[in-house]
């Protein structure tokens, strides 16, 4: 079903006020978390930086935007905002300038990003980097400040000297994983008719227009197939002259039937965010005060040790296990297929299982955090203000008899839908039983996972 049918839905999101009203917000909500991270209270329970940023931001990203909306949250981020503005030397549209506008009106060098790392093994690496003092980042107001401010200065400069949104597409380490799971989400921005492009000379969706600017994620829309790298800015929408482009409700999961775009930065994004699901379980959810202090012990040697250990799971030990699961397959269905191209595949079965994962683990603190929202609210900084009268509000845990019922049911489900993906993946260059030999071993990996997981967070 394509929702821009809708006439209100249509000109709600051609226009760009509403986006841009959402955005202002946030950036307002983003800079009011850098300065009290900065001059607030440490306490983090009573600093806006940490409460809006990893409770309640959190619980909208992981719980909401990316299992339904996929790449929603990138249309209104605020941290490519300032860049983007000054790059394009404008911070609303073109309207009544000239064609063209997006590529000649860049303040900055405008260069392209190298082709070399045109992927997003860069994502990646800075996941990793901030996974590895996340435990640090997401307790002590200063450093989450310090960080939020490091994110919005490389995307600035690199608006200033790449064109595009180069800080979205190669950088962002929140950006890596919201593009891997968006490949779920039951929305997606594709064209209606490939036929209507290949006649339009202009491609203005990629080029720009009066109307709007060229995609900013330089994407071209008639070739693009899933959501991975597809930020949903609706530009594609504003400068289609032949409402070419179609906002479709469609079945969950539909980009992991797309064989001809599985790649390896993609299969270990998802090694990458599986580990870190259960590393992070471990660590601040877990009984182990030694592993805690470790984690917290930045620059020791039991942080060193942590972060070997951290980094040999999920670079190592987890794709490791995972490779001998996929030979084991192949050697009890007789494939003839080459390995590479099986590990890489059947990597795809553990995209839902990750996201999954990561919903249980964050419905462990979400729920029992959240009434934290309505005093920073009232007291931003923790200065003992009380601006809408709720700083007085105690702290009461929500749900807390229902999060283990919700944990179990969504790691469940998450584990049901890897392996009908393994075995769907399995089944596109094989015959029914050599299809379920070859994913049999891939759905017990799942399965341990699983087990570890509902181990960590409801045992």
């Amino acid at each position: 079903m394509n929702l821009l049918n809708f006439p209100f839905v249509k000109q709600t999101l051609k226009n760009r006020w509403p986006q841009f009203t959402i955005m202002i917000i946030a950036l307002a909500g983003f800079l009011l978390a850098i300065l009290s991270g900065l001059f607030g209270t440490p306490v983090g329970s009573r600093n806006f930086g940490i409460v809006f940023v990893w409770i309640a931001w959190w619980a909208i990203l992981m719980l909401v935007a990316v299992p339904f909306l996929g790449r929603g949250w990138c249309s209104i981020c605020p941290i490519p905002a300032s860049g983007e503005w000054l790059q394009r030397g404008a911070m609303l549209g073109p309207r009544g300038q000239a064609k063209g506008v997006a590529l000649s009106a860049s303040k900055g060098f405008g260069r392209r990003w190298p082709k070399r790392f045109r992927n997003i093994w860069l994502q990646n690496g800075s996941f990793l980097l901030v996974a590895l003092f996340s435990t640090v980042i997401l307790t002590q107001p200063r450093v989450t400040a310090i960080v939020l401010a490091a994110f919005l200065f490389v995307a600035i400069g690199a608006s200033l000297i790449f064109e595009r949104r180069a800080f979205c597409r190669y950088l962002c380490p929140v950006g890596g994983f919201i593009g891997l799971y968006s490949q779920l989400a039951p929305l997606e921005l594709r064209v209606v008719d490939t036929a209507v492009c290949a006649a339009h000379t202009e491609k203005t969706c990629y080029t720009g227009s009066a109307e709007g600017y060229g995609c900013p994620w330089d994407v071209f829309p008639p070739g693009m197939v899933k959501n991975t790298y597809c930020g949903t800015c609706m530009e594609c929408l504003r400068t289609c002259p032949h409402d070419n482009i179609a906002l479709n409700i469609r079945p969950l999961g539909a980009d992991l039937d797309e064989a001809r775009n599985r790649k390896l930065d993609e299969a270990f994004k998802a090694f990458i965010m599986l580990g870190a699901a259960a590393v992070y379980s471990g660590v601040l959810l877990g009984p182990w005060g030694t592993l805690k202090l470790a984690a917290y012990s930045v620059g020791t040697l039991p942080w060193m040790t942590y972060v070997a250990s951290f980094l040999t799971l999920i670079l190592l030990a987890l794709p490791g296990l995972f490779w001998l699961m996929v030979w084991i397959g192949k050697r009890l269905s007789g494939s003839g297929l080459p390995m590479r191209k099986l590990f890489i595949s059947q990597s795809y079965a553990l995209i839902p299982l990750g996201l999954t994962a990561w919903i249980a683990f964050s419905l462990s603190f979400v729920f029992a955090n959240f009434s934290y929202v309505l005093v920073a609210l009232s007291d931003p900084f923790g200065w003992g203000w009380n601006l809408l009268g709720t700083a007085g509000i105690a702290w009461v845990p929500w749900l807390t008899g229902l999060t283990p019922f919700l944990q179990v049911g969504v790691l469940l489900g998450g584990f049901i839908w890897a392996a009908l993906t393994s075995r769907k993946i399995a089944s596109e260059k094989s015959a029914l039983g050599q299809a379920s030999r070859l994913a049999m071993p891939v759905i017990g990996f799942c399965l341990a996972f699983t087990l570890t997981m509902m181990g960590l967070l409801v045992a």
